[in-house]
């Protein structure tokens, strides 16, 4: 009895936020609070647990029971970060597949689910923050829709009679007696649905990241400013590109170090201005007033575009918080949208390889054909990291996102598979066996850089171009820009400059 009363404390609310607002990871207490039952109008009981799932998220448990009406609910609410991107998951279920039905499915309070087949959609405040299946979210959904069916018969008969029918059809899907497709749209990023493959890739299972819109960041909880995020945007993309001519500098780095050592060896003092003075910082770098996403203090972002050798020209920004603290940079793709897609692959032989450079931009897929790995584009967003710290952030990114699976409940093969998979993964880190890294952007902003002064004589790394298909341009949103009236526009400026000049 004495354990029992220590776990279960009888706090008021304010005891409760600052528990989980704490850093702490270390076993929370049982909260418990008296709240207002919403059915009966008398007091029951809340119980809060903060929690983390190992390799997930850190989650807050809670449980809501009315002892005078037997009302009961529970929830399962997000208490970590919001992730930098949404995520909307499409899975295929097909017909007369059970073990389909079986995935796990996280919903956060935040996401919505979709069957288009049924043009049926559970909005983000029904059954939020849940831990189920696609089974059981489909059945705990047709449980709800006739739990007033009686009532609806004698109010509204037509209605009570089609809702009946869509019933049918939607325990026809929860039974897998139909094909559908269960879409899952979270603008915070935290909800999941199992891959039971994973880390190899699901022909059934498409995930997608993607950019929230200001709606979505006004419903997360983010300060939107409309008129001063259209300023921030239109004075990033005009300025900063439009004097990218201007600021076209080299940045420091390695590529070239040799052809420095071999001109000082040469006594060439003009080579030597080129090869050394081509690595040094901006001269300006443009500051403008921001917004803090985290505390909505006014900050200070501070940008530069440089051009990388052998790779583009590229836009950095950086901003920092001094009242909070936070800190964030991103590296922007400068220029034009090039006309093809580059394919670039490493052939990893020893340990000065996972050394090299990468960029990968949140438009490129990661492919490694030893360890049978793909991912989408958009997972990990865009990063600018090494070879060795792209294939950790992976490794840890999976166990992240599947290692809440790896509890009792987790059968033998596939807990085989995983430590399998671990191996191999120590083993490419180690050098132990030659393996190839695949980078593959359809738009062209990734980079590996060579560990040669002349790409060409880079013999292990090959870069392949091609033709992007309709769907990629589709899915870039390529295929809906019109640019004849600014092709006009710049025309007619040409023509107007020739004549002024020739008068």
């Amino acid at each position: 009895m004495a354990s029992e009363s220590n776990m279960e404390q009888i706090v008021n609310v304010g005891s409760v936020v600052e528990a989980i607002s704490a850093d702490d990871d270390s076993s929370a207490p049982l909260y418990q609070v008296e709240s207002l039952c919403m059915r009966c109008g008398e007091n029951g009981t809340s119980r809060f647990l903060l929690t983390l799932i190992p390799h997930f998220r850190k989650v807050l448990l809670s449980a809501f029971e009315c002892p005078h009406c037997g009302e009961r609910n529970n929830e399962v609410q997000f208490a970590g970060e919001i992730q930098p991107k949404g995520c909307c998951y499409s899975l295929v279920v097909p017909s007369g597949d059970q073990k389909m039905l079986d995935r796990q499915v996280v919903k956060s309070e935040s996401a919505t689910i979709k069957i288009p087949e049924l043009d049926f959609e559970i909005p983000p405040e029904a059954q939020r923050g849940s831990l189920s299946t696609v089974e059981g979210i489909l059945v705990r959904a047709a449980d709800e829709l006739e739990a007033l069916q009686e009532e609806r018969k004698k109010v509204d008969p037509q209605t009570a009679e089609a809702l009946d029918q869509f019933l049918l059809k939607l325990r026809a899907c929860s039974k897998g007696e139909a094909s559908f497709t269960f879409i899952l749209d979270d603008p915070a990023g935290n909800s999941f649905i199992e891959n039971p493959f994973a880390p190899s890739p699901d022909q059934l299972l498409n995930i997608k990241f993607y950019d929230r819109k200001l709606e979505q960041q006004a419903s997360l909880g983010y300060l939107v400013d409309q008129s001063q995020l259209e300023g921030a945007s239109g004075a990033a993309s005009t300025e900063g590109i439009g004097n990218a001519s201007e600021q076209m500098r080299e940045p420091h780095g390695s590529v070239g170090a040799a052809a420095g050592h071999r001109a000082i060896a040469q006594s060439n003092s003009s080579d030597i201005a080129e090869a050394l003075f081509r690595y040094s910082a901006p001269e300006e770098v443009m500051t403008f007033p921001s917004t803090c996403g985290v505390c909505a203090a006014s900050c200070e972002t501070r940008m530069f575009v440089t051009k990388i050798p052998y790779f583009q020209e590229v836009i950095v920004m950086a901003t920092t918080c001094d009242a909070c603290g936070y800190r964030n940079s991103e590296l922007k793709p400068g220029g034009r949208i090039p006309e093809k897609g580059k394919r670039i692959t490493l052939c990893v032989k020893n340990i000065n390889d996972l050394g090299r450079d990468v960029i990968k931009s949140d438009t490129a897929s990661v492919k490694v054909p030893e360890l049978d790995l793909e991912l989408a584009s958009g997972t990990l967003g865009g990063v600018v990291t090494t070879v060795e710290g792209l294939i950790t952030k992976i490794s840890e990114n999976l166990e992240r996102v599947h290692g809440f699976t790896f509890g009792d409940s987790l059968d033998e093969n596939k807990r085989k598979k995983w430590t399998v998979f671990k191996e191999k993964l120590n083993k490419i880190l180690g050098t132990e066996q030659p393996w190839t890294l695949i980078l593959d952007d359809a738009l062209s902003n990734s980079f590996i850089a060579p560990a040669t002064d002349d790409v060409k004589d880079d013999h292990q790394l090959m870069f392949e171009e091609y033709e992007r298909s309709w769907e990629q341009n589709e899915e870039l949103g390529l295929n809906d820009i019109d640019t004849s009236s600014a092709d006009a526009a710049y025309d007619l400026a040409r023509v107007t400059e020739k004549e002024t000049k020739a008068e």
